[in-house]
């Protein structure tokens, strides 16, 4: 999820004999590794005391352990075997994040280790840390815990790697007045002398420390009335606001127990929104954690869009209590068998509840097209991640492991069928459960119960870096297809993958066939017969990129497209290929502006949501006013769409459309249409203005209104208890025009919006065409500022701010990461991103605005 730190692994010991690291491997491999944790918080001083008794079998006499450990101090270490107990000398080796133990003689058979220690209670949204809420103008404070990848170790002493699996048992001594929240359910709640009680909850199954979850606070909770298994916990007051989150994750638990055919494995599971949280969300097994927008959901506030993405997340989570938490991955390198099945499956579930809602489409419009355009850097990463012991989830390395890894599921589900699909998963499953795996474990347990040659293909797509781009050629009757590597920047390449093509044929009379086929080679002819016209990739579930040879046949497909003869998400297909040929300097912009003119009759919401990102995009790095010809386009595009579907909401309608007319309130504005701007103006004013067009107009009116805006923002902001609505009011923060207002808006939010937060109306400036010109100005200036931010959140505004920014002084943009990298090593992966980015973005805007 973000940058860990270094595990200890016993191939990492020093100063100790071969046969005690082979000792300590086999120890922390073994099956009945046990913790029993005691954890003491103090929520006024923000600190806890802690006693660790680990408990473990060596299958011969050791002297040294070394445990991972960071931010702890300890206190004493204690051996333990039988009615023998022994003082432990130790010793803390920062650098490394661990405690060095060494007992006073060497001990065999089993043995327990008993380390008290005490730490701080800390503000960085990492291991164990402060957060609360406002109610009745009072704070109310908790502490929880957030463990992946690497943050355990914050915790408590312990060996801190998914593939040492373990029981736990925890023991939390908590105010009477709080509540006391872990894995398991509550086993003995013990009132103490001293007005506290001691909460002791149940063992845990074998799991990774990563998923071992602990809390205290000011909570309450509600339980479903069908399966009161699922229990929704939040802030006092809030629970109101869960009957979707608990509805859809009843329906969600449901959904995986039927499909992996196996039971969810605790007493409990509950869903948990946390007012400050780095991520979305974590699948802590039985006790899974949300930021508030992802769960909670408030009539008047919580958009359609929300309440979809409110249930995708439920889902995503709860298919991780089995991908991930039953059967966890081996080495971090395989973590795309937690995050790619997670992927899948979270839109997989809503599409199975909700069908109405077309979730596939905004599969393919944010996971996969997502993917296709991070991986089309040169700087890009396999699926499974080379490395193992040590893996950053950062902005660089996420949409390989959850968006390209759930795409390339999508792909080989389409080629070998969902029964062979759904075999092979539950006999993965049910082979590793309580235990680890490897991709080569996944492999052997598809082809197990399939004669697909699953392995084959996988192998490729999953230990390959980037994906293929697919010419085609048509000679007579013969469709030559020519596959190599796509990336944005020249790059030589010879990699070549097992393709699963799926053509859509059209003959003279109109009549259509499907025709598949595996694409093994770097160069294929396929038979068409007298097909006149081919769409490659039908149905857009392959992962490559599509170019056709001769304009001729992308012009054919014209007509196509006008009569929608093709489906809404080939004509999305056609186009976005299109437009990532111009990325790469293979087709000039005008030949894609000249290929709209296909969609003039377009009305459905892929192709119309993505056409109107390329523009914005277009524009964004061509400059405002420097492309006339893309804003008059945007305005007849968003214009004629808005007034078929109406500016105002409509119950009934569909998410689709909802989600439509709040994106393009605002690009039509930013296009200079009079009639939306007009529309905003009035709108903006409005008591009860409909959570579906409060994105769209708040951000019209940030474009339009400046200082007023920014007023009335900072106003709303100040008063509203929906963090969804929060979320909404700080991306519009990001789209004033008048750089004095941008400043302020950067300024109140450095100074009064939560850390959580803060990266929102950041990113968002990054992508406001009016921004663009101080922006780098700003960030190099804002180094000290930044440097607190969570460092999954710092670069997502790096990210967001550098491929843009930087074009307006390119040369001082690399001198600076220079000196930056050297000083921040771990930012490699999301800055060398951003630079090829950068260079990516100059040659567009070169090649557009020398062409115009």
């Amino acid at each position: 999820m973000r940058r860990g730190h270094a595990p200890c692994t016993p191939g990492s010991l020093k100063h100790v004999s071969t046969n005690e690291q082979k000792a300590i491997t086999a120890m922390i491999e073994f099956p009945d590794l046990h913790y029993r944790l005691t954890i003491d918080p103090d929520l006024e001083q923000f600190t806890f005391k802690g006693c660790a008794e680990i408990t473990f079998h060596p299958p011969e006499a050791l002297r040294l352990v070394r445990l991972n450990c960071l931010a702890l101090d300890i206190e004493a270490c204690r051996v333990h075997r039988d009615d023998w107990q022994a003082e432990a000398a130790f010793e803390r080796l920062d650098r490394d994040e661990q405690l060095l133990i060494t007992f006073p003689e060497p001990v065999a058979g089993p043995l327990t280790l008993i380390v008290d220690y005490h730490g701080a209670i800390n503000a960085g949204m990492a291991g164990f840390y402060r957060s609360g809420y406002m109610a009745k103008g009072h704070f109310w404070p908790m502490a929880v815990t957030q463990f992946q990848e690497s943050d355990a170790r914050r915790a408590f002493p312990c060996f801190d790697h998914p593939r040492h699996k373990a029981t736990f048992e925890i023991t939390l001594l908590v105010d009477r007045r709080l509540t006391a929240i872990s894995n398991g359910a509550v086993a003995q709640e013990t009132p103490l002398a001293d007005g506290r009680k001691q909460v002791r909850f149940e063992r845990t199954p074998q799991m990774s420390t990563y998923l071992l979850f602990f809390a205290v606070g000011h909570f309450e909770s509600a339980v479903d009335l069908e399966d009161p298994r699922v229990r929704l916990v939040a802030a006092r007051g809030a629970t109101r606001y869960g009957d979707l989150g608990i509805t859809f994750g009843r329906r969600a638990l449901q959904f995986c127990e039927t499909y992996f055919d196996l039971p969810y494995p605790l007493s409990k599971m509950d869903l948990i929104a946390i007012p400050d949280f780095a991520f979305g969300a974590m699948e802590n097994w039985g006790a899974i954690t949300f930021r508030e927008n992802l769960l909670l959901d408030y009539p008047e506030a919580t958009s359609k869009e929300g309440r979809e993405r409110i249930c995708e997340v439920i889902a995503h989570e709860i298919t991780h209590q089995w991908f991930g938490n039953l059967a966890t991955p081996a080495d971090w390198r395989y973590l795309w068998l937690n995050e790619s099945f997670a992927t899948y499956f979270g839109y997989g579930i809503v599409d199975h509840y909700h069908p109405e809602w077309a979730i596939w489409e905004k599969f393919v419009l944010g996971q996969t097209d997502g993917a296709l355009e991070r991986d089309a850097l040169i700087e890009t990463f396999p699926i499974e991640i080379p490395g193992g012991e040590h893996l950053v989830i950062n902005t660089a390395t996420a949409p390989i492991i959850y968006s390209k890894g759930g795409s390339i599921l999508r792909q080989i589900r389409d080629h070998i069928g969902e029964t062979s699909f759904q075999r092979g998963l539950r006999h993965y499953l049910k082979t590793h459960a309580y235990g680890c795996a490897g991709s080569g474990e996944f492999w052997k347990a598809f082809e197990a119960v399939s004669d697909a040659p699953v392995g084959d293909i996988m192998r490729a797509w999953v230990e390959q870096a980037g994906h293929p781009l697919v010419t085609a050629e048509r000679h007579g009757d013969q469709l030559r297809l020519r596959q190599q590597r796509f990336t944005y920047q020249p790059h030589t390449d010879t990699s070549v993958w097992p393709i699963p093509i799926s053509l859509r044929l059209f003959d003279a009379s109109g009549t259509q066939r499907q025709q598949r086929l595996l694409m093994r080679e770097a160069e294929l002819d396929v038979a068409i017969g007298d097909a006149e016209v081919v769409k490659v990739n039908d149905g857009q579930v392959g992962f490559y990129r599509v170019a056709y040879a001769e304009a001729t046949q992308r012009a054919a497909l014209g007509p196509l497209v006008r009569g929608r003869i093709l489906a809404a998400i080939d004509r999305w297909g056609l186009q976005n290929d299109l437009f990532a040929m111009v990325r790469a300097g293979r087709e000039p912009l005008g030949v894609y502006l000249n290929f709209l003119k296909w969609y003039d009759r377009e009305e459905a919401f892929m192709p119309l949501v993505s056409i109107d990102q390329h523009l914005r995009h277009a524009l964004l790095i061509s400059g405002v006013g420097r492309l006339p010809v893309i804003a008059e386009v945007g305005r007849e595009l968003t214009m004629r769409v808005l007034e078929a579907i109406g500016f105002e909401p409509q119950d009934e309608e569909t998410h689709a459309i909802a989600a439509l007319r709040d994106q393009f309130i605002f690009s039509a504005v930013l296009y200079g249409a009079e009639g939306a701007a007009s529309f905003a103006g009035e709108a903006v004013q409005r008591a009860d203005l409909h959570p579906d067009i409060l994105k769209g107009v708040s951000q019209a009116d940030a474009l339009l209104n400046g200082e007023a805006a920014l007023a009335r923002l900072i106003a709303r902001l100040e008063s509203c208890d929906s963090e969804h609505e929060r979320l909404v009011l700080l991306a519009a923060m990001g789209c004033f025009r008048d750089p004095q207002v941008l400043a302020k808006s950067r300024a109140y939010v450095l100074a009064k919006v939560p850390d959580r937060n803060r990266f929102i109306p950041l990113t968002a400036m990054g992508a406001n065409p009016y921004a663009v010109d101080d922006l780098w100005a700003w960030f190099e200036g804002a180094q000290g500022q930044l440097a607190d931010f969570h460092p999954l959140l710092r670069e997502r505004v790096i990210a967001a701010v550098i491929p843009v920014a930087g074009m307006t002084d390119p040369a001082a943009v690399e001198a600076f990461f220079d000196t930056y990298l050297a000083d921040n090593p771990q930012a490699g992966d999301v800055v060398r991103l951003s630079l090829e980015k950068l260079a990516i973005n100059l040659r567009f805007a070169e090649a557009a605005i020398g062409t115009s």
